[in-house]
């Protein structure tokens, strides 16, 4: 049997968005509660996480971040897939902990404040996805634009905070030459 590069590469990539997975799943988090979701969008359904992207950053950013957006939105289009990587937000329960600058979780959740552990549990998961995508020689890229978008999508009925990982195969990075095109 013969398989055509192309064919392969879309078979890497899923198998690469699956490994990403995984190593964020296991990574180490902080008091050992788990709160880290992912999941794995292609096709149409990456396209519409670039649509909004496009959407949010004309609505929210005018020229500037309109730019910003948009040129990430471009990333996920050409990406073969996009990885998102969330954490539940909420309090931990961790007695005189206070990193929250809130005395204690009460306080937070009175404050309207962000619990530091899941941030930290999603920074080590992110790490350890793109270290694993690193290995396997797929570029790839965090994009906190992306994950903004998906907290819009609402796809998981929950308070989640998400970066998204464009996930891409090809003879020259996507993410290197990153310039609005003239």
């Amino acid at each position: 049997m013969i398989y055509q590069s192309q064919q392969m590469e879309e078979q890497a990539v899923l198998n690469t968005a699956a490994q990403m997975c995984t190593a964020a799943r296991t990574a180490p988090k902080a008091t050992g509660k788990d709160v880290i979701y992912t999941l794995v969008l292609t096709g149409a359904e990456k396209d519409a996480l670039a649509a909004k992207m496009d959407e949010m950053g004309a609505r929210d950013f005018e020229d500037k971040g309109e730019a910003w957006y948009c040129r990430d939105a471009r990333g996920v289009r050409a990406s073969q897939a996009i990885v998102l990587v969330g954490a539940k937000r909420e309090p931990r329960g961790v007695k005189n902990c206070g990193f929250c600058g809130f005395g204690d979780c009460a306080g937070c959740v009175k404050a309207g404040g962000l619990c530091v552990y899941p941030s930290m549990d999603l920074g080590i998961a992110l790490g350890s996805a793109v270290a694993l995508a690193a290995n396997l020689r797929t570029d790839t890229r965090i994009m906190m634009s992306a994950g903004k978008a998906a907290e819009e999508m609402k796809y998981i009925d929950a308070d989640i905070m998400w970066q998204g990982i464009p996930v891409s195969i090809s003879g020259k990075s996507i993410f290197f030459d990153r310039k609005k095109p003239e």
